[in-house]
């Protein structure tokens, strides 16, 4: 698992009475103003006004509560890992790793109360103490449980729904300042736009969460052929609970990764050079020499499939075999099809790809693509809504943190993934529009419906939400909040 550089803020402590008069006096950790945000990925940066680091939720009331009297947006942001604008602004920005208690743990009725701030890190090491685990976990543990909730982040397994579906209830702070609880049964159409509401339904407080009993994963890895697994999709993708797969299209090789659960003592891996830190900084800086010479890229990639080529075994704790390391920062973008066209899209994408590789002209990318599964859920925004899924996400490394070409390629890639009933992970960089999701969403507009409801004037709006979800560019607060950097 890798550690993410923190936001660019040097953080002072300015009592609120100053800025909320007639309020009882209360000391909110706040930042100095116009201090820079950065996502992890280096991708995506802004200036908010203030940066507050709540350590309560009564806190968290007086932020909303100056935001109102002073007319600023508010947004909540985590450890910054979406690598798309999702958590930018030009408002309030409140800062949530503080607000990490866990509240309840019920080991007989299997949930765990917790507030939304906590990282999956340090709620899988409280969860271990009581004999308990997440159902499911997705490649990186370095992100909030909030986050994870209101972008339907997914793991994988074609029986496994995305994470959000295992939220039983939820405490919400709402913009007038009220608390409410809600369900499936309890203010149920809030709860529905919450389990994937980008952060703009309200303030999540809270999170009552469904888990299971602690359990031990065994995963083994190997390479085969492009074709031969692709005849046999199907077959491998319900050969384990849990499988995904790394495609490395120079090397016409994808990595197929089986895991189930197991009482197997641990058992880790080799570390081949791809893996070690040796094999780390040797590929950042082929990666880098590939900015200035591109067609150096194929051979890349083609070594490193070479690398990873044996086959492995590991056997260790959940959410350790769930994990990845990202590696280096990275511009992505990841798309969910409906399960049934994977086939057809993957081959098609090979198509697209050789057809880059034969022109002198052609694009020359560095990466393997992730394949993932979903089951089908009934969350309103959730990708996997109403379908069964298979994800296919792109990455292109930032070598030292530093830009590569990446807007043709994905735009590319998008249009292929559009073809085949694409539907972006919400959390990453997108180009779809109200009139495009609705086409892909039958409750799009009962999930606007709601935002209109809750939160009328849109303080928990950014430039993100009211792009995509409203059409609008910035409109409702000025200059674009943020810029991509490169």
């Amino acid at each position: 698992m890798t550690s993410h550089p923190p936001p660019s803020t040097s953080y002072t402590h300015l009592p609120t009475e100053t800025l909320i008069n007639g309020l009882q006096p209360i000391t909110i950790p706040t930042s100095s103003p116009k201090a820079s945000f950065i996502n992890w990925g280096l991708s995506y940066t802004c200036k908010p006004i203030m940066v507050f680091m709540p350590e309560t939720e009564e806190q968290c009331e007086m932020i909303v509560e100056l935001a109102r009297r002073e007319g600023q947006p508010v947004r909540a942001a985590g450890v910054g890992h979406s690598p798309s604008d999702l958590a930018c602004t030009n408002g309030y920005m409140l800062r949530t790793e503080k607000l990490s208690k866990v509240i309840e743990v019920n080991v007989e009725k299997r949930y765990v109360v917790a507030q939304g701030g906590i990282i999956l890190s340090a709620l899988h090491s409280a969860l271990a103490q009581y004999g308990l685990a997440m159902i499911n976990v997705g490649s990186i543990s370095d992100q909030t449980l909030a986050g994870v909730v209101t972008t339907a982040t997914h793991g994988t397994g074609v029986h496994f729904k995305v994470i959000s579906t295992h939220v039983q209830a939820l405490v919400l702070l709402l913009p007038d300042g009220s608390r409410v609880r809600c369900s499936r049964t309890e203010h149920a159409d809030l709860f529905m736009a919450s389990l994937c509401g980008l952060g703009s339904t309200g303030l999540i407080l809270q999170i009552q969460l469904e888990v299971g009993p602690t359990f031990r994963l065994k995963e083994t890895q190997e390479s085969l052929p492009f074709d031969h697994v692709v005849e046999r999709l199907d077959s491998y993708a319900n050969s384990s609970e849990h499988v995904r797969m790394w495609w490395f299209p120079q090397a016409d090789t994808v990595r197929v990764s089986s895991a189930d659960r197991t009482t197997e003592p641990t058992k880790l891996a080799p570390t081949f050079l791809w893996h070690s830190m040796i094999g780390f900084h040797l590929v950042q800086f082929l990666f880098f020499l590939g900015i200035y010479f591109p067609s150096i890229n194929p051979w890349i990639s083609r070594m490193s499939a070479w690398l990873d080529k044996s086959t492995t075994v590991t056997v260790d704790e959940s959410w350790r075999v769930f994990n990845l390391d990202c590696k280096y920062p990275q511009f992505t973008t990841e798309w969910a099809i409906p399960y049934t066209n994977t086939q057809a899209c993957l081959r098609d994408l090979r198509t697209w790809l050789e057809q880059e590789h034969s022109s002198s002209n052609g694009l020359r990318p560095h990466f393997p693509l992730e394949i993932r599964f979903s089951d089908a859920d009934d969350i309103w925004l959730s990708p996997s809504s109403g379908q069964r899924t298979t994800w296919i996400g792109i990455i292109q490394y930032k070598p030292y943190g530093l830009n590569v070409p990446y807007r043709t390629l994905f735009s590319r890639f998008e249009a292929i993934l559009v073809k085949h009933g694409g539907r972006p992970h919400w959390a990453k960089a997108h180009s779809l529009r109200p009139d495009d999701l609705r086409q892909l969403y039958p409750r799009f507009d009962d999930f606007v419906k709601v935002l209109e409801d809750v939160d009328s004037e849109g303080m928990f709006r950014n430039e993100y939400v009211w792009r995509h979800v409203f059409g609008r560019q910035g409109e409702k607060y000025g200059e674009r909040i943020y810029k991509l950097r490169q």
